[in-house]
């Protein structure tokens, strides 16, 4: 299901996290060459990315969600 970036938040790893408007975190990130994704290491490039659309695979598979919209 695709749904939108709200924000982000580094994990305990220093890995950027998606938060997603379904609820969801999802990693974005950026380890050449399996996965390409420069725009996480800087704010202003992150900020450019709210809004876009991921797939959520935890949504696809029913997963409760990861923290509350309210």
């Amino acid at each position: 299901m695709l749904t939108p970036i709200i924000g982000y938040h580094l994990d305990d790893e220093n890995h950027w996290v998606a938060r997603l408007a379904c609820g969801h975190f999802q990693h974005v990130r950026h380890q050449p060459p399996f996965i390409n994704r420069p725009w996480v290491l800087k704010q202003s490039t992150r900020d450019e990315k709210l809004g876009q659309k991921l797939n959520c695979i935890k949504c696809d598979q029913g997963a409760v969600a990861d923290f509350s919209l309210i």
